[in-house]
């Protein structure tokens, strides 16, 4: 894995802006200190400026006692493609190379409990509020 260089941060946070902020009208500081403490998977075009897609793996201790997969997006120009669920297995590959033996954790939104269900993805709880969006934790079993 390689280091992100400065403008590829630059316009990963601006994906993650346009998604989470601008499309989906919510306020919330989506920059983070886990951010400094993850791994960053993103899918890159030379027609686009922005990534197509993207998410962070967390390193365990940093949100939960598990690895923690967030802040996964699709751009517009890739919606409907299948990346962002070839995003997420590779999410969940990484997550098993770098913590063999540990499951995965997640605060989904409720509307993609579905999505996530598909990959082995279990609810945990009940849904809450975050940021004014219904959520609810999920876990992926070690070894699944």
């Amino acid at each position: 894995m390689s280091e992100l260089s400065a403008v590829e941060l630059a316009r990963i946070y601006r994906a993650r802006q346009e998604v989470f902020s601008i499309e989906q009208n919510c306020v919330y500081l989506d920059a983070d200190e886990a951010d400094e403490q993850s791994y960053h998977l993103s899918a890159w075009s030379p027609e686009h400026t922005l990534p197509l897609a993207y998410a962070r793996l967390v390193d365990p201790g940093i949100k939960y006692a598990e690895p923690s997969m967030g802040r996964v997006i699709t751009t517009v120009a890739a919606r409907g493609t299948g990346l962002g669920r070839e995003l997420v297995r590779r999410v969940l590959a990484a997550s098993s190379e770098l913590y063999p033996g540990q499951g995965i954790r997640i605060s989904a939104q409720s509307r993609l409990l579905r999505f996530y269900s598909e990959f082995g993805f279990v609810a945990v709880g009940e849904d809450y509020m975050e940021d004014g969006i219904p959520h609810i934790e999920m876990l992926h079993p070690a070894g699944r």
